[in-house]
Parts: structure tokens; sequence; C-alpha cells
């Protein structure tokens, strides 16, 4: 009889305490060795690839239930696993929104025998649902709590600061932030000039980010209350979010660090277009200045695809948002290579992060005893994305035709291999995500 159901071998693993060249045994969907290893019913030679924590990407929209001509959870979860992601966090914007416990539970229900990666779902705070957002948030399956501040419709707007308030002081677990003040982008709605993507960053300014940023942490402040700010744009936030580190924590995105808006919006138009907006190169190279410095904590794609017919609109009819799960782990893979950025450095944006922030339980690092999720690379690989290889409903990418090096080889998750050289398994068998605050042994 074999010791253990998976064996990979002669990779080079990257432990907490940095990367060896060993083999990893897996029995029942778990890390049970590190090392040495004894017989598998399945072996997988890794020789010549890194064998990374799975990546979790904490911010996604998979439009469904009510958009499902734009991306669903099979297709959406699909490009996840593609670009070898484990695991995601999908967002409550969807028709109807997810702001009750039968609007989670619809979701978990469609997300069964569909869903290719691991996953949990945002609850939508409202004026309407304020005072039970610690029922909410305590869901098994709810990744927590999220807050729109500007960007949203309809009842999924929370923008005044008495109603930010009451949300912050119901429940306990960290909340997830869209900060851009509402106010401020409705006052500067002349900004925008028709068919003029470019101007789309004038508009939401960079005031309109910090404002939001400034007045969220001072109510999480007057509360109490730990929040996740997301995609974050600015320099000027995070360096406010640095002094204020012991209740808020931040994500920033692979676009917004590799775009910028003076070679984007000539080149790609309202393809470029997402709230919060690309913004110029001095931007850019300023958020690499804090992420240097250790400030972001986790990196989210905030996958929001719309269709070609959509993005094509003169601007700003135009919808705001691009696909980005599948090309998370390729582009940083890339500004790995660059020198832009330390795989140790990788690793703690895209796994240790996200269990650290959202209290993930069994995953995050490869351990013994965690599941056996692996993100597998092969950092000298050089090559080009094409259409052909993204799976987004959307059918497109801001990075099409972008060459890069280091590129997804394998995606493991609790020890089946889900992708291996971009041919999937024949079935999608993702399940919900464990935290720390919902878990029920």
């Amino acid at each position: 009889m074999p010791t253990h159901d998976l064996i990979l071998k002669n990779g080079t693993v990257w432990t907490p305490g940095g990367p060896v060249l060993a083999d990893i045994g897996v029995t029942d969907g778990r890390i049970d060795r590190i090392g040495q290893v004894g017989d598998g019913g399945e072996t997988i030679d890794c020789a010549g690839l890194t064998i990374l924590p799975g990546v979790i990407d904490s911010q996604v929209h998979f439009r469904e239930p009510g958009l499902e001509a734009k991306e669903d959870l099979e297709s959406g979860s699909r490009a996840a696993v593609l670009g070898g992601v484990t695991a995601v966090f999908e967002m409550p914007n969807t028709k109807p929104n997810t702001d009750t416990p039968e609007a989670l539970a619809d979701k978990l229900s469609r997300a069964e025998g569909r869903m290719w990666c691991d996953h949990a779902f945002y609850v939508g705070a409202t004026a309407e649902n304020a005072d039970r957002c610690a029922e909410l948030e305590r869901l098994p399956g709810a990744a927590g709590i999220k807050i729109f501040m500007g960007a949203s419709t309809g009842s999924l707007l929370v923008a005044e600061d008495d109603q930010l308030e009451r949300v912050l002081r119901s429940g306990s677990r960290r909340v997830a932030i869209h900060a851009e003040d509402e106010a401020r982008m409705n006052a500067r709605l002349g900004e925008r000039i028709e068919g003029d993507p470019s101007s789309h960053p004038v508009w939401r300014d960079d005031e309109s980010a910090l404002l939001a940023t400034r007045r969220i942490i001072a109510l999480a402040r007057k509360t109490g209350r730990r929040i996740h700010i997301l995609h974050v744009t600015t320099p000027a936030e995070l360096e406010y979010i640095a002094r204020h580190k012991d209740i808020a924590s931040c994500e920033v995105t692979p676009q917004h660090l590799t775009l910028a808006g003076e070679e984007a919006y000539p080149r790609i138009g309202t393809y470029a277009q997402m709230n919060p907006p690309i913004r110029s190169g001095a931007h850019r190279d300023g958020l690499w200045f804090w992420l240097n410095q250790g400030v972001p904590d986790v990196i989210g794609s905030d996958h929001a695809p719309h269709l070609r017919e959509e993005k094509a609109k003169p601007y700003p009819a135009s919808p705001s948002g691009m696909p980005g799960v599948q090309t998370l782990l390729p582009l940083m893979l890339d500004h790995v290579a660059n020198g832009r950025l330390s795989l140790e450095r990788l690793v703690d944006l895209t796994s240790a992060g996200p269990q650290r922030v959202f209290g993930l339980v069994t995953k995050g690092r490869i351990a013994s005893g965690y599941d056996a999720d692996f993100s597998i690379v092969d950092l000298k690989a050089r090559w080009t994305v094409e259409e052909s290889w993204l799976a987004s409903k959307c059918g497109w990418s801001p990075f099409t035709g972008m060459a890069l090096t280091g590129k997804p080889v394998g995606t493991i998750i609790r020890g089946r291999r889900v992708m291996w050289e971009g041919a999937l398994a024949n079935a999608a068998s993702g399940r919900p995500v464990r935290f720390e605050a919902t878990y029920r042994p």
C-alpha cells in the first residue's frame, strides 16, 4: 500500500523558512511530510520547478448570479486555476446583491461542483443590513463584510459616516473597503471628457481616494474595528495607512503595479478603465516604493470582466473593470524576474498575507498539517499572453501580447491536480474556504 496519495518530487519547495530542494508527501488532502518521503499513489516530477504555497486571490468579481454573460462561477474559477490560483474571495455586487443569508447560501450552492478552486463570498453591507452584519459575517463560506464607499449603485453604496459607523459597530471580523469618496466624485463629474478615458483618473482623483481612506480609518479608530482597504492606487494612501497598521491592512493590484496611464489609455483606451483608476507612471512607481517598505499586505486581482461590446462604448458610457485573476501570478512572477520584487515577498503577498489578514484555517503555507494547495511555477519560462490562453468569458485582457518571464505550470488544491501544463482535471471540485472566525470543528 502506498504511504501517500500524492508525492511531488525534486521541486524547489517554498517553506516558511525559505526555499528547499525537497519532496512533499500528501495524504487525505493535507501535507503529510516535507523532505524524504515514502511511496505514493501518484508521483509528479517537479524537477526545475518551484512549488509555492497556493496563491489566494482575495478580490474577484465572478458576476453570478445575474450577470453571467460577462462571467460565471465556473468560467471565473477556471481562469483562476489556469493562472495558478488555488482560492478566491468573490464580491457581492451581483444581481441580486449578496447581502442576505439566502443570497450567500445561493452562491455556495451554485459553486458546488462547478467552481474549480476553493472559494468564499463577501457579504455586501447596506443601510438595511448594517445592524445585522455581525450575524452575516459569521455564516460559513462568508469572507466577511464588504463596504462600497463609492463606485457602486443601489443599496450596496454606503457613503455616509453614520451608516458606515453602524456597519463597523456590527461584528468583529476585518471589513473590506472600496475607498473612494462618493460626494467628491459626484462634485467632479464635470471633469469627465466625452470619448477620453484618460480623464477617468482626473475625475476620480487622488483626493477622492485619500479622503475616503482617511474617513474610514478615522471611523475604524472610533469603533475599534479592523479594516482592509482594497486596491490602493496612490502613494499618499499607503503612506497614511502605514501610520495605522494596527487597525488597517491593505491590498494593491497587479494592474496598478504594471500599467501607467500615459501609456495605457492611448494604447487600449476604455479597456484600461477601472475603479479606482489606472493612474500615472509616478503613481505606479510610488506604489512600488511602499510595497518594498512592506505596507501592502496582499495582492488581489480585482478581476472584474465586461464584454468587448460594453467596453467599446465611448467613455464615460463604458463600464469600469478588467479581468485579472488568470494574469495575477504571471505578472507578479515577471516582476520577480525583472528584479522589482523578491519571490519571498511575492509569497507573503499571495498566501501568507491573506492567511494572516483574513484568518484562514490550514491554508497559506507549505507546512505539515496544512491543505496541500500548491502553485507550481517555472520561474525561467518565457512566453507571451495570448487570447487563446484566456478562460474568462469576456475573452480579452489588457495584457494580451505582453512577453513575460515566469509561468504557472500546475495548480494543486487539497492534493488534487486541478491544472497541469494548461490541461484541467476531469471535474471541478472547489470547496468553501474555512476561517478562524466561522470554523466549527
